[in-house]
Protein backbone atom coordinates (compact mmCIF):
# COMPACT_ATOMS: atom_id res chain seq x y z
CA UNK A 1 0.00 0.00 0.00
CA UNK A 2 1.43 3.41 -0.94
CA UNK A 3 0.64 6.56 1.05
CA UNK A 4 -0.07 9.14 -1.64
CA UNK A 5 -0.35 12.30 0.46
CA UNK A 6 1.91 13.63 3.18
CA UNK A 7 0.85 13.84 6.79
CA UNK A 8 1.04 17.63 6.61
CA UNK A 9 -1.27 17.60 3.60
CA UNK A 10 -3.67 15.40 5.55
CA UNK A 11 -3.65 17.93 8.39
CA UNK A 12 -4.49 20.66 5.88
CA UNK A 13 -7.38 18.68 4.38
CA UNK A 14 -8.81 17.90 7.78
CA UNK A 15 -8.61 21.54 8.83
CA UNK A 16 -10.52 22.53 5.72
CA UNK A 17 -12.96 19.74 6.39
CA UNK A 18 -14.26 21.43 9.54
CA UNK A 19 -15.38 24.39 7.47
CA UNK A 20 -17.28 22.06 5.17
CA UNK A 21 -18.95 20.03 7.92
CA UNK A 22 -22.66 20.83 8.12
CA UNK A 23 -23.75 18.59 10.98
CA UNK A 24 -22.51 17.66 14.44
CA UNK A 25 -21.95 14.10 13.26
CA UNK A 26 -19.76 15.25 10.36
CA UNK A 27 -17.79 17.56 12.64
CA UNK A 28 -17.24 14.69 15.04
CA UNK A 29 -15.91 12.56 12.21
CA UNK A 30 -13.40 15.25 11.18
CA UNK A 31 -12.33 15.63 14.82
CA UNK A 32 -11.59 11.90 15.01
CA UNK A 33 -9.73 11.95 11.69
CA UNK A 34 -7.62 14.86 12.96
CA UNK A 35 -6.79 12.84 16.08
CA UNK A 36 -5.79 9.87 13.92
CA UNK A 37 -3.61 12.04 11.69
CA UNK A 38 -1.94 13.65 14.70
CA UNK A 39 -1.21 10.23 16.21
CA UNK A 40 0.35 9.04 12.97
CA UNK A 41 2.48 12.17 12.74
CA UNK A 42 3.63 11.85 16.37
CA UNK A 43 4.61 8.21 15.84
CA UNK A 44 6.43 9.06 12.62
CA UNK A 45 8.33 11.91 14.27
CA UNK A 46 8.93 10.70 17.85
CA UNK A 47 9.05 6.86 17.82
CA UNK A 48 12.47 5.54 18.82
CA UNK A 49 13.03 3.73 15.51
CA UNK A 50 12.33 4.81 11.96
CA UNK A 51 8.76 3.91 11.02
CA UNK A 52 7.52 2.35 7.78
CA UNK A 53 4.52 4.58 7.12
CA UNK A 54 2.85 2.05 4.80
CA UNK A 55 2.92 -0.62 7.53
CA UNK A 56 1.65 1.90 10.08
CA UNK A 57 -1.35 2.82 7.95
CA UNK A 58 -2.03 -0.83 7.18
CA UNK A 59 -2.01 -1.59 10.90
CA UNK A 60 -4.54 1.19 11.49
CA UNK A 61 -6.77 -0.24 8.77
CA UNK A 62 -6.57 -3.72 10.27
CA UNK A 63 -7.50 -2.32 13.66
CA UNK A 64 -10.53 -0.49 12.28
CA UNK A 65 -11.91 -3.60 10.59
CA UNK A 66 -11.15 -5.84 13.58
CA UNK A 67 -13.13 -3.47 15.80
CA UNK A 68 -16.33 -4.26 13.86
CA UNK A 69 -16.86 -8.04 13.91
CA UNK A 70 -14.76 -11.18 13.30
CA UNK A 71 -15.88 -11.49 9.67
CA UNK A 72 -14.83 -7.95 8.70
CA UNK A 73 -11.14 -7.84 7.76
CA UNK A 74 -8.47 -5.85 5.97
CA UNK A 75 -6.99 -7.93 3.14
CA UNK A 76 -3.57 -7.19 1.76
CA UNK A 77 -2.82 -8.43 -1.75
CA UNK A 78 -1.65 -11.84 -0.48
CA UNK A 79 -4.74 -12.39 1.70
CA UNK A 80 -7.04 -11.38 -1.13
CA UNK A 81 -5.33 -13.85 -3.45
CA UNK A 82 -5.87 -16.63 -0.89
CA UNK A 83 -9.60 -15.88 -0.79
CA UNK A 84 -9.75 -16.00 -4.57
CA UNK A 85 -7.89 -19.33 -4.63
CA UNK A 86 -10.26 -20.86 -2.06
CA UNK A 87 -13.30 -19.68 -4.04
CA UNK A 88 -12.01 -21.81 -6.92
CA UNK A 89 -12.05 -24.87 -4.65
CA UNK A 90 -8.30 -25.59 -4.46
CA UNK A 91 -5.77 -24.66 -1.77
CA UNK A 92 -3.24 -26.26 0.61
CA UNK A 93 -4.04 -26.63 4.27
CA UNK A 94 -5.71 -28.86 6.86
CA UNK A 95 -9.27 -28.74 5.52
CA UNK A 96 -11.54 -26.89 7.91
CA UNK A 97 -13.48 -23.64 7.99
CA UNK A 98 -13.08 -21.41 11.03
CA UNK A 99 -14.45 -18.23 12.54
CA UNK A 100 -14.07 -16.22 15.73
CA UNK A 101 -17.01 -16.67 18.10
CA UNK A 102 -17.10 -15.08 21.55
CA UNK A 103 -13.49 -13.96 20.91
CA UNK A 104 -12.29 -17.57 20.51
CA UNK A 105 -11.12 -19.23 17.28
CA UNK A 106 -13.86 -21.76 16.53
CA UNK A 107 -14.25 -24.55 13.98
CA UNK A 108 -17.34 -24.13 11.79
CA UNK A 109 -16.84 -27.44 10.01
CA UNK A 110 -14.05 -29.85 9.08
CA UNK A 111 -14.08 -30.80 5.41
CA UNK A 112 -14.94 -34.45 4.85
CA UNK A 113 -11.99 -36.62 3.86
CA UNK A 114 -9.23 -34.14 4.75
CA UNK A 115 -6.72 -33.94 7.64
CA UNK A 116 -8.90 -32.10 10.18
CA UNK A 117 -11.85 -34.45 9.70
CA UNK A 118 -9.64 -37.54 9.75
CA UNK A 119 -8.15 -36.37 13.04
CA UNK A 120 -11.61 -36.19 14.59
CA UNK A 121 -11.93 -32.41 14.79
CA UNK A 122 -15.58 -31.39 15.14
CA UNK A 123 -17.79 -28.38 14.50
CA UNK A 124 -17.73 -26.14 17.56
CA UNK A 125 -14.22 -27.11 18.72
CA UNK A 126 -12.26 -24.14 20.10
CA UNK A 127 -8.68 -23.78 18.81
CA UNK A 128 -6.68 -22.16 21.62
CA UNK A 129 -3.15 -22.73 20.30
CA UNK A 130 -1.45 -23.11 16.92
CA UNK A 131 2.11 -24.46 17.06
CA UNK A 132 2.29 -23.67 20.78
CA UNK A 133 1.19 -20.04 20.48
CA UNK A 134 -2.11 -18.69 21.77
CA UNK A 135 -4.73 -17.81 19.16
CA UNK A 136 -6.33 -15.14 21.38
CA UNK A 137 -4.33 -12.19 19.92
CA UNK A 138 -4.77 -13.38 16.33
CA UNK A 139 -7.24 -12.06 13.81
CA UNK A 140 -9.22 -14.54 11.74
CA UNK A 141 -7.01 -14.02 8.70
CA UNK A 142 -3.83 -14.41 10.78
CA UNK A 143 -5.17 -17.73 12.06
CA UNK A 144 -5.95 -18.84 8.50
CA UNK A 145 -2.38 -17.98 7.46
CA UNK A 146 -0.93 -20.11 10.27
CA UNK A 147 -3.10 -23.12 9.51
CA UNK A 148 -2.40 -23.08 5.79
CA UNK A 149 0.93 -23.91 4.24
CA UNK A 150 2.67 -26.15 1.73
CA UNK A 151 1.40 -29.70 1.39
CA UNK A 152 3.48 -32.14 3.44
CA UNK A 153 4.25 -29.70 6.26
CA UNK A 154 2.87 -30.11 9.79
CA UNK A 155 0.91 -27.82 12.10
CA UNK A 156 0.05 -28.63 15.72
CA UNK A 157 -3.12 -27.34 17.36
CA UNK A 158 -4.62 -27.49 20.82
CA UNK A 159 -8.41 -27.54 21.09
CA UNK A 160 -11.02 -27.23 23.81
CA UNK A 161 -14.11 -29.38 23.45
CA UNK A 162 -17.06 -28.95 25.82
CA UNK A 163 -14.77 -27.34 28.40
CA UNK A 164 -12.01 -29.97 28.25
CA UNK A 165 -8.54 -29.28 26.84
CA UNK A 166 -7.66 -32.16 24.53
CA UNK A 167 -4.13 -33.45 23.80
CA UNK A 168 -2.27 -31.65 21.01
CA UNK A 169 -3.21 -32.70 17.50
CA UNK A 170 -0.61 -32.62 14.72
CA UNK A 171 -2.02 -32.29 11.21
CA UNK A 172 -0.11 -32.74 7.98
CA UNK A 173 -1.22 -30.22 5.39
CA UNK A 174 -2.24 -31.43 1.95
CA UNK A 175 -3.78 -30.15 -1.24
CA UNK A 176 -7.47 -29.50 -0.68
CA UNK A 177 -9.70 -29.97 -3.70
CA UNK A 178 -13.27 -29.16 -2.82
CA UNK A 179 -16.00 -31.25 -4.39
CA UNK A 180 -19.25 -29.31 -4.23
CA UNK A 181 -21.91 -31.98 -4.86
CA UNK A 182 -21.99 -35.74 -4.28
CA UNK A 183 -24.92 -38.07 -5.10
CA UNK A 184 -26.00 -41.66 -4.54
CA UNK A 185 -29.18 -43.71 -4.80
CA UNK A 186 -30.03 -45.54 -1.59
CA UNK A 187 -32.54 -48.28 -0.79
CA UNK A 188 -36.24 -47.82 -1.60
CA UNK A 189 -35.35 -45.36 -4.41
CA UNK A 190 -34.23 -42.74 -1.89
CA UNK A 191 -31.85 -40.19 -3.36
CA UNK A 192 -29.01 -38.74 -1.29
CA UNK A 193 -27.34 -35.48 -2.38
CA UNK A 194 -24.59 -34.03 -0.21
CA UNK A 195 -23.71 -30.39 -0.88
CA UNK A 196 -20.30 -29.81 0.73
CA UNK A 197 -19.80 -26.15 -0.18
CA UNK A 198 -21.46 -23.46 -2.29
CA UNK A 199 -19.42 -22.06 -5.14
CA UNK A 200 -20.24 -20.65 -8.55
CA UNK A 201 -20.97 -23.99 -10.23
CA UNK A 202 -22.91 -25.59 -7.35
CA UNK A 203 -26.44 -24.87 -8.69
CA UNK A 204 -25.60 -26.45 -12.05
CA UNK A 205 -23.92 -29.44 -10.39
CA UNK A 206 -26.92 -29.87 -8.08
CA UNK A 207 -29.38 -29.91 -11.00
CA UNK A 208 -27.26 -32.52 -12.78
CA UNK A 209 -27.21 -34.69 -9.66
CA UNK A 210 -30.97 -34.30 -9.24
CA UNK A 211 -31.69 -35.21 -12.86
CA UNK A 212 -29.36 -38.22 -12.65
CA UNK A 213 -31.18 -39.55 -9.58
CA UNK A 214 -34.57 -38.95 -11.20
CA UNK A 215 -33.51 -40.96 -14.24
CA UNK A 216 -32.51 -43.81 -11.90
CA UNK A 217 -35.96 -43.89 -10.30
CA UNK A 218 -35.61 -41.61 -7.27
CA UNK A 219 -38.91 -41.18 -5.40
CA UNK A 220 -37.73 -39.18 -2.36
CA UNK A 221 -34.65 -37.17 -1.43
CA UNK A 222 -32.26 -36.62 1.46
CA UNK A 223 -30.50 -33.27 1.03
CA UNK A 224 -27.38 -33.47 3.18
CA UNK A 225 -26.07 -30.09 4.37
CA UNK A 226 -24.00 -31.40 7.27
CA UNK A 227 -20.58 -29.81 7.47
CA UNK A 228 -21.51 -27.25 4.82
CA UNK A 229 -20.11 -23.95 6.11
CA UNK A 230 -21.58 -21.85 3.32
CA UNK A 231 -19.90 -20.12 0.40
CA UNK A 232 -21.58 -18.00 -2.26
CA UNK A 233 -24.95 -16.61 -1.14
CA UNK A 234 -26.30 -16.57 -4.70
CA UNK A 235 -25.52 -20.27 -5.17
CA UNK A 236 -27.44 -21.22 -2.01
CA UNK A 237 -30.44 -19.16 -3.13
CA UNK A 238 -30.46 -20.84 -6.55
CA UNK A 239 -30.44 -24.31 -4.98
CA UNK A 240 -33.31 -23.37 -2.63
CA UNK A 241 -35.24 -22.15 -5.68
CA UNK A 242 -35.42 -25.75 -6.94
CA UNK A 243 -37.70 -26.80 -4.05
CA UNK A 244 -40.23 -23.96 -3.66
CA UNK A 245 -43.22 -22.85 -5.68
CA UNK A 246 -42.74 -19.77 -7.82
CA UNK A 247 -42.99 -16.49 -5.91
CA UNK A 248 -42.15 -17.91 -2.48
CA UNK A 249 -39.76 -15.87 -0.32
CA UNK A 250 -36.40 -17.63 0.03
CA UNK A 251 -34.52 -15.15 2.21
CA UNK A 252 -34.65 -11.49 3.21
CA UNK A 253 -31.28 -9.71 3.28
CA UNK A 254 -31.25 -6.49 5.33
CA UNK A 255 -28.46 -3.93 5.09
CA UNK A 256 -28.06 -0.68 6.95
CA UNK A 257 -30.22 1.38 4.59
CA UNK A 258 -32.13 -1.07 2.42
CA UNK A 259 -33.19 -4.66 2.06
CA UNK A 260 -33.60 -7.28 -0.65
CA UNK A 261 -36.10 -10.09 -0.82
CA UNK A 262 -35.15 -13.09 -2.94
CA UNK A 263 -38.14 -14.96 -4.34
CA UNK A 264 -38.24 -18.32 -6.08
CA UNK A 265 -38.23 -17.75 -9.83
CA UNK A 266 -39.56 -21.03 -11.20
CA UNK A 267 -41.72 -24.00 -10.44
CA UNK A 268 -39.91 -26.59 -8.30
CA UNK A 269 -37.75 -29.21 -9.98
CA UNK A 270 -38.45 -31.62 -7.13
CA UNK A 271 -41.84 -31.96 -5.40
CA UNK A 272 -41.51 -35.36 -3.73
CA UNK A 273 -40.79 -36.12 -0.02
CA UNK A 274 -37.73 -34.25 1.27
CA UNK A 275 -35.50 -34.61 4.32
CA UNK A 276 -32.75 -32.06 5.04
CA UNK A 277 -29.84 -33.22 7.21
CA UNK A 278 -28.18 -30.49 9.31
CA UNK A 279 -25.62 -30.27 12.10
CA UNK A 280 -23.41 -27.80 13.95
CA UNK A 281 -21.23 -27.44 10.86
CA UNK A 282 -24.14 -26.24 8.69
CA UNK A 283 -23.77 -22.48 8.37
CA UNK A 284 -24.56 -19.45 6.23
CA UNK A 285 -25.78 -20.66 2.82
CA UNK A 286 -26.71 -24.06 4.24
CA UNK A 287 -28.87 -22.27 6.82
CA UNK A 288 -30.63 -20.28 4.09
CA UNK A 289 -31.82 -23.55 2.54
CA UNK A 290 -32.72 -25.12 5.89
CA UNK A 291 -34.58 -22.00 7.03
CA UNK A 292 -36.66 -21.76 3.85
CA UNK A 293 -37.49 -25.48 3.83
CA UNK A 294 -38.52 -25.33 7.49
CA UNK A 295 -40.54 -22.10 7.36
CA UNK A 296 -42.50 -23.19 4.28
CA UNK A 297 -43.03 -26.71 5.62
CA UNK A 298 -41.50 -28.11 2.44
CA UNK A 299 -39.61 -30.89 4.20
CA UNK A 300 -38.39 -32.17 7.55
CA UNK A 301 -35.10 -31.11 9.15
CA UNK A 302 -33.21 -33.95 10.85
CA UNK A 303 -29.98 -33.79 12.85
CA UNK A 304 -28.59 -31.13 15.15
CA UNK A 305 -28.88 -27.34 15.57
CA UNK A 306 -26.98 -25.40 12.91
CA UNK A 307 -24.02 -23.09 13.55
CA UNK A 308 -25.80 -19.73 13.34
CA UNK A 309 -23.99 -17.49 10.83
CA UNK A 310 -26.40 -15.12 9.16
CA UNK A 311 -24.20 -12.24 8.06
CA UNK A 312 -23.27 -11.23 4.52
CA UNK A 313 -19.82 -9.92 3.58
CA UNK A 314 -18.77 -7.89 0.57
CA UNK A 315 -15.16 -7.68 -0.66
CA UNK A 316 -14.40 -4.10 -1.68
CA UNK A 317 -11.27 -2.92 -3.47
CA UNK A 318 -9.26 -0.01 -2.06
CA UNK A 319 -7.73 0.56 -5.49
CA UNK A 320 -4.14 -0.41 -4.71
CA UNK A 321 -4.34 -4.20 -4.63
CA UNK A 322 -5.67 -4.32 -1.09
CA UNK A 323 -9.31 -4.89 -0.15
CA UNK A 324 -11.64 -4.86 2.80
CA UNK A 325 -14.03 -7.68 3.61
CA UNK A 326 -16.96 -5.88 5.21
CA UNK A 327 -20.16 -7.19 6.78
CA UNK A 328 -22.85 -5.31 4.86
CA UNK A 329 -26.05 -7.18 5.72
CA UNK A 330 -27.74 -9.90 7.75
CA UNK A 331 -30.32 -12.29 6.46
CA UNK A 332 -33.64 -13.49 7.82
CA UNK A 333 -35.62 -16.62 7.06
CA UNK A 334 -39.02 -16.39 5.30
CA UNK A 335 -40.69 -16.46 8.72
CA UNK A 336 -38.72 -13.38 9.77
CA UNK A 337 -36.32 -15.21 12.08
CA UNK A 338 -32.74 -14.12 12.56
CA UNK A 339 -30.52 -17.11 13.21
CA UNK A 340 -27.23 -15.30 13.88
CA UNK A 341 -25.49 -16.99 16.83
CA UNK A 342 -28.70 -19.00 17.41
CA UNK A 343 -28.82 -21.46 14.54
CA UNK A 344 -31.80 -23.44 13.29
CA UNK A 345 -33.20 -26.26 15.38
CA UNK A 346 -34.03 -29.52 13.59
CA UNK A 347 -37.59 -30.84 13.54
CA UNK A 348 -36.20 -34.17 14.74
CA UNK A 349 -33.09 -34.10 16.92
CA UNK A 350 -30.64 -36.92 16.22
CA UNK A 351 -27.10 -36.65 17.55
CA UNK A 352 -24.26 -37.76 15.33
CA UNK A 353 -21.77 -40.41 16.48
CA UNK A 354 -18.15 -39.66 15.64
CA UNK A 355 -15.55 -42.23 14.65
CA UNK A 356 -14.44 -44.59 17.40
CA UNK A 357 -10.71 -45.36 17.28
CA UNK A 358 -10.65 -44.51 13.56
CA UNK A 359 -13.32 -47.11 12.81
CA UNK A 360 -16.41 -46.17 10.85
CA UNK A 361 -19.64 -46.29 12.86
CA UNK A 362 -23.23 -46.22 11.59
CA UNK A 363 -24.64 -42.82 10.66
CA UNK A 364 -27.74 -42.47 12.89
CA UNK A 365 -28.86 -39.23 11.23
CA UNK A 366 -28.82 -40.72 7.74
CA UNK A 367 -30.50 -43.89 9.00
CA UNK A 368 -33.21 -41.82 10.70
CA UNK A 369 -33.82 -39.90 7.46
CA UNK A 370 -34.17 -43.16 5.51
CA UNK A 371 -36.65 -44.56 8.06
CA UNK A 372 -38.70 -41.34 8.00
CA UNK A 373 -38.98 -41.46 4.21
CA UNK A 374 -40.04 -45.10 4.36
CA UNK A 375 -42.92 -44.04 6.66
CA UNK A 376 -43.44 -40.65 4.97
CA UNK A 377 -47.27 -40.35 5.14
CA UNK A 378 -47.20 -40.79 8.93
CA UNK A 379 -44.33 -38.36 9.56
CA UNK A 380 -45.64 -35.81 7.06
CA UNK A 381 -49.01 -35.66 8.81
CA UNK A 382 -47.36 -35.06 12.19
CA UNK A 383 -45.02 -32.45 10.71
CA UNK A 384 -47.84 -30.52 9.05
CA UNK A 385 -49.89 -30.55 12.24
CA UNK A 386 -46.96 -29.26 14.31
CA UNK A 387 -46.18 -26.55 11.75
CA UNK A 388 -49.81 -25.38 11.71
CA UNK A 389 -49.91 -25.30 15.51
CA UNK A 390 -46.73 -23.22 15.60
CA UNK A 391 -48.16 -20.59 13.23
CA UNK A 392 -51.45 -20.45 15.21
CA UNK A 393 -49.50 -19.81 18.42
CA UNK A 394 -47.43 -17.08 16.74
CA UNK A 395 -50.58 -15.29 15.54
CA UNK A 396 -52.08 -15.44 19.05
CA UNK A 397 -48.93 -13.85 20.46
Amino acid sequence: MKVKISILALFFLLSCGNALAETTKEKGMFDQLRRLARTIELIRREYVDEVDLDKLIEGALRGMLNALDPASQFLDAESFEEIMIRSKGEFEGVGMTITIRDKVLTVIAPLKGFPAARAGIRAGDKIIEIDGESTMPLTLMESVHRLRGPAGTDVTITIVREGDVLPEITLTREKIELVSVEEELLEDNIGHIHIIHFHQDTPEEFVKALQSLKERGMESLILDLRGNSGGLLDAAIKVTDKFLNKGKLIVRVEGRRDFYEFLSQQHPLFEHPLIVLIDGGSASGAEIIAGAIKDWGRGILVGERTFGKASVQAVISLGDGSHIRLTTARYFTPGGYTIHDEGIAPDILIERIEKIEEKEVPDPQLEAAINILKAWPFFKEIHLRDTLQKHICQRQE
